[in-house]
């Protein structure tokens, strides 16, 4: 049985994307801490973040969408968290200081700020 994560992938499921490429993805979260939450993914399922194999790649592309947040939201103060037990998929949470002035729930928008700045 393939995970959600899998399955967005596939395209079988919606999301925001904000950034992809061969062997990543990047989009917003379902239950956003604060607009733009992101979750960054490789397309291979991995159950952890320490299975990835190409585990340099997956933290530039983090970092790349971290820094795009701060430009996207005005803020430098970009969090991000590893514990992978929600899905179990390999995944890091990227995300602006839930004090950030923003609707966390305009999706449309919140992804369009952050992949205009990447």
């Amino acid at each position: 049985m393939e995970c959600v994560f899998c399955k967005i992938v596939k395209g079988e499921i919606p999301s925001h994307k904000v950034y992809e490429d061969d062997n990543f993805l990047a989009f917003l979260d379902i239950r956003p801490l604060s607009p733009g939450h992101t979750l960054v993914i490789p397309k291979k399922h991995y159950r952890w973040v320490w299975n990835v194999p190409e585990v340099g790649e997956y933290f530039e592309i983090a970092k790349k969408i971290a820094l795009a947040q701060g430009k996207a939201f005005g803020t430098d103060f970009i969090l991000s968290k590893i514990v992978g037990d929600e899905v179990p998929h390999a995944h890091i949470w990227i995300y602006p200081d839930v004090n950030v002035k923003g609707d966390k729930q305009d999706f449309v928008g919140n992804a369009q700020k952050i992949k205009v700045t990447i």
